[in-house]
């Protein structure tokens, strides 16, 4: 079983952070020969811009949304 992490470092609230953290894992393992999400996903989201940032960690991957 995958473990994975989220964390809100923006000022979006929880189901606006849904959406974006969903919207990357629907892209899939893109990244790092397939072993993770995106490295880095960028957006535009109700006029202000976001990022997702993956880290692979040992047992997990964390996702990491970020205000621009």
């Amino acid at each position: 079983m995958e473990k994975l992490i989220v964390e809100n470092r923006s000022n979006l609230d929880l189901k606006d952070a849904i959406i974006l953290i969903k919207s990357v894992l629907d892209e899939g393992k893109i990244s790092n020969e397939g072993k993770q999400h995106c490295y880095l996903t960028t957006f535009t989201f109700k006029g202000d811009k976001f990022s997702v940032h993956s880290i692979l960690n040992k047992k997990s991957e964390r996702l990491v949304i970020t205000a621009e």
